[in-house]
């Protein structure tokens, strides 16, 4: 009798704790989203199931992040080669590297040279390491943007509303010495002040460059690099199912040419 009351109460308390520790669960997100305001959900042109990247944008969202972020933020895992083909050619790719110097060696005599860069180079980082991005940013360590769409929440909409969303704090607000109001960052105090501002950047192709417009192409440039294949990728699924589409009419039309007799003859049995 008593052994069946500890198993009940054993069973009850493994319950309880296990509801306990579903809706602590469950009002964390909740909890994390309150302190800053979700972004909205922009009508992107490469969403679409059949759509693919703006390569005008993200020729104009290279030059942004060139003048602008690339102050702070590195891109680790982005090489001059990968903007051929998408946004340039293969001759501005390379007159592209070859604006940056880029240490190598050892030579023969075992000494580290300098060389102008190459194609498969990828971007100069701002900062040697991460120590020095921390000291010249006020402890603050500015994130690599080779993957930032894929690492936050909202993806092109987070960045997008982070780049537009700084404003002055409203009241009651108090807002810690060497940080900034946005809304859209979590605690909504950020330690990068605002970078975009109209006219920042002259466009090649003679577009404005009104803030809006920048934010909104270097959105684009950072969710192709996090997804450089993924107009390829489309365009595999396009032909799959183009192919799919007719094996599945082959394979029909075969099946009723070989079993159409098959199905069509009458057996009849007769006694001899």
């Amino acid at each position: 009798m008593f052994g069946l009351q500890r198993v009940l109460c054993g069973i009850a308390f493994s319950s309880g704790a296990l509801g306990t520790a579903w809706a602590l669960a469950s009002a964390q997100p909740a909890l994390a989203e309150e302190d800053h305001l979700p972004p909205p959900k922009y009508p992107w042109s490469h969403r679409g199931p059949l759509s693919a990247f703006d390569a005008a944008s993200i020729r104009r969202g290279y030059q942004v992040y060139k003048n602008v972020c690339s102050s702070c933020h590195s891109m680790n895992r982005v090489a001059y080669r990968n903007l051929v083909g998408v946004a340039f050619t293969e001759d501005e790719a390379k007159q592209l590297a070859e604006e940056i110097e880029v240490e190598d060696g050892p030579n023969d005599e075992g000494e580290m040279f300098t060389r102008p860069g190459r194609l498969s180079d990828y971007f100069p980082a701002p900062y040697p390491n991460a120590e020095a991005a921390r000291y010249a940013n006020n402890g603050a360590l500015p994130p690599d943007l080779s993957l930032i769409t894929k690492a936050r929440h909202g993806g092109a909409d987070y960045i997008f509303a982070l780049l537009t969303g700084y404003r002055d704090p409203p009241a009651g607000v108090h807002v810690r010495e060497g940080l900034y109001y946005n809304p859209y960052f979590p605690g909504q105090q950020i330690a990068m002040a605002r970078a975009l501002y109209d006219d920042g950047v002259e466009y090649d192709d003679g577009t404005p460059a009104t803030t809006t417009q920048m934010a909104k192409d270097v959105a684009i440039f950072l969710s192709w690099a996090a997804e450089p294949e993924h107009d390829q990728r489309k365009l595999m699924g396009v032909e799959t199912f183009v192919s799919l589409s007719i094996l599945a009419g082959l394979m029909l039309y075969m099946k009723r040419f070989k079993w159409a007799l098959l199905k069509s003859r009458r057996l009849e049995f007769r006694d001899m």
